[in-house]
């Protein structure tokens, strides 16, 4: 797999039938090692280990209903108190960010109402944060340490 711009960390990993999958610390399982997959990987590891989220407050690949259609979201960190705090994006290394990719993390944030959202590829990382009072966001060099 490609290295990223993320520190490196250490994962666990299995082959099974000709497919490697990598552990995922968060759904407690071994999950098929997919570009996408990496990146989250990755991403998990960084909200825990750099910016101090506790794993109990991190939600991976859940699905939620949007205008009556189901989508799954890639990342969501809680607030203590169960709002959200945090949406993550993530798209394969080779995929570029763009404007359809902020424009989908906006649509599930019109839902889920994170205070901030990420978009990854593993490569690129864009941060901002919402102002739901005038309908806008602001981009930011990164996201707040956890300090609740």
């Amino acid at each position: 797999m490609q290295k990223l711009n993320f520190p490196t960390y250490s994962f666990r990993f299995k082959n099974s039938e000709n497919k490697v999958s990598i552990f995922d610390t968060i759904r407690k399982k071994f999950v098929v090692l997919q570009p996408e997959e990496w990146v989250r990987q990755h991403c998990v590891h960084y909200l825990i280990s750099e910016k101090k989220y506790p794993k109990s407050l991190i939600n991976v690949e859940k699905e939620l209903t949007l205008n009556g259609l189901k989508k799954r979201y890639d990342i969501v960190v809680f607030n203590p108190d169960g709002s959200i705090h945090l949406i993550v994006e993530c798209k394969a290394s080779k995929i570029t960010i763009n404007q359809d990719t902020f424009d989908q993390i906006a649509r599930y944030n019109l839902t889920l109402k994170a205070t901030y959202l990420m978009v990854t590829n593993g490569i690129n990382h864009y941060y901002c944060q919402m102002d739901f009072e005038n309908e806008k966001y602001t981009f930011l060099k990164n996201i707040p340490d956890y300090n609740l």
